[in-house]
């Protein structure tokens, strides 16, 4: 590769030694843990929390206020990381983080707790956004799959040792120390990243930040996200509410679309937004994670009202979807280097991980735990493959420039993903008069028939044929890179 394309992708400028980039990483990654671990550690605490703070009413906030904005800002940083270069932005993120942890921790009442969350977010959406963005800068597409699958690891970690923590926590010691606990964790990912990330490049361009068009995104995710969250528990999905919500949410995205068209300098590039490979790459993505967090959400459901698990048997038995996921993308991600045509990767996988929702949904009134535990780990493994994919896919179909842009969308859509799968496997559930999740599970009856339950594994099946059809749609180019010996060996 010449000097001139080494130069514009970004990779021939940090003189960083192996060592320096895999210190970086782990820096970035931990900031990731931090903030993965916060959506999942105060769901055990929250009946503690209630009986320290008071107004039980507003539980459901610590988790919203934290998922609205930390869903809402990810664009943000990536745009902010291309002009001001990856350092001071992580760091800014952190801080932001460590500030709310703070606020959180001390809070006297469910309110501040709340806002605590609120600032939480602010900087836990930078740092999903921002590790992904720093990984790309260290390592040419071509070599980038494997780290995502320590990213789709670090989620794991953060799936199964969060609920683990926060139950701890609230049970043994103080509710508080799941806000402590991010203190020291913060101070020490600054200081590994510090030194090396220094070295990191500035895509060197001249940007300005449209602060209208950031502001509609922020307005308009926040208020789709409500809509998400509240319909179907606070309010019914048909009710004035929801609709008014939704109706609010269309108008706020169309006037961030006319944004995108009149701005001199619009938060997405109409370049990046035009690309065919980025615009199916993240539907891919927000699909499979509908699909993965949908049914992380509602397997536990099945498991325990119709199976007749524990609520802690239920834990155990979903880590068979957790490993399967992180074993499907470890596999993505090294295969793809040898593979020309890696695409097919990820649509093996996921007619794989249709093959298995669909026999799931065929066999959920008489399969036995230890068949339903299989099934779940394939279909995680098949869902897993798709994260590496569409990840590099993305990334590598910009230029440096846009790198932190483009990251910063997927994250958000990503995230978005997650949201709305919850949201339509529980519509599934509340149609067929299911229990909800969390606080509703305790001591829910039994539920009889499988059938709501069979509906919910063919509806999440219809999530990855719709991505596995993204993928089918998106183009493939070849993957940068720096290793000739890296070439692809299988078509």
């Amino acid at each position: 590769m010449d000097k001139a394309v080494d130069d514009r992708i970004g990779f021939s400028a940090p003189p960083l030694t192996e060592r320096e980039k895999n210190t970086i990483i782990g820096g970035v990654l931990l900031s990731m843990l931090l903030a993965a671990l916060d959506q999942t550690i105060v769901a055990p605490a929250m009946p503690t929390i209630a009986g320290a703070l008071g107004h039980a009413d507003y539980l459901p906030w610590i988790v919203t206020a934290y998922l609205l904005t930390a869903t809402a800002m990810a664009p943000l940083y990536g745009k902010l990381s291309d002009i001001h270069g990856r350092r001071p932005i992580i760091y800014a993120a952190i801080l932001i983080f460590l500030a709310g942890s703070l606020i959180s921790a001390m809070a006297p009442n469910m309110f501040v707790l709340i806002l605590g969350r609120a600032v939480q977010g602010l900087g836990g959406g930078g740092l999903f956004a921002l590790s992904q963005t720093v990984i790309g800068d260290l390592v040419p597409p071509l070599e980038r799959a494997r780290y995502a699958a320590w990213i789709s690891g670090t989620w794991a970690v953060a799936s199964i040792a969060g609920p683990l923590l926060g139950g701890t926590f609230a049970e043994h010691l103080h509710w508080s120390l799941i806000f402590w606990i991010n203190i020291p964790l913060g101070l020490v990912a600054m200081a590994i990243i510090n030194a090396p990330l220094k070295k990191l490049p500035v895509a060197g361009r001249r940007h300005a930040i449209d602060s209208l068009g950031a502001l509609l995104l922020i307005a308009a995710t926040s208020v789709l996200l409500l809509a998400l969250n509240w319909g179907g528990s606070e309010y019914p999905w048909l009710s004035t509410e929801i609709l008014g919500l939704v109706a609010c949410s269309a108008l706020l995205w169309a006037a961030f679309g006319r944004r995108l068209l009149k701005a001199a300098e619009p938060l997405i590039s109409l370049e990046v937004l035009g690309n065919r490979i980025v615009l199916a790459g993240t539907l891919s993505m927000f699909l499979l994670q509908g699909a993965n967090v949908g049914l992380s959400v509602y397997l536990p459901v099945y498991l325990q009202s119709y199976l007749g698990l524990t609520a802690a048997e239920s834990g155990v038995a979903l880590l068979g979807l957790l490993l399967g996921t992180v074993a499907g993308a470890t596999t993505s991600g090294r295969l793809i280097p040898h593979f020309r045509h890696y695409k097919r990767i990820a649509l093996l996988g996921s007619v794989f991980s249709m093959i298995c929702l669909g026999l799931l949904g065929l066999l959920a009134g008489s399969a036995s735990l230890a068949i339903v535990e299989l099934l779940t780990i394939c279909v995680g493994m098949g869902m897993g493959t798709g994260f590496p994919v569409a990840t590099v896919s993305v990334q590598n179909a910009v230029d440096h420039g846009h790198l932190g842009v483009v990251t910063g969308v997927l994250t958000f859509l990503r995230s978005l993903g997650g949201a709305l799968g919850v949201a339509a496997l529980g519509a599934v559930a509340l149609g067929y008069g299911l229990p909800l999740v969390g606080e509703g599970m305790r001591g829910a009856a039994h539920v009889v028939s499988a059938a709501p339950f069979q509906t919910i594994f063919l509806v999440s099946a219809g999530l990855m044929l719709a991505s596995f059809v993204a993928v089918v749609l998106m183009p493939e180019i070849p993957l940068r890179g720096s290793h000739q010996d890296a070439a692809p060996v299988v078509e």
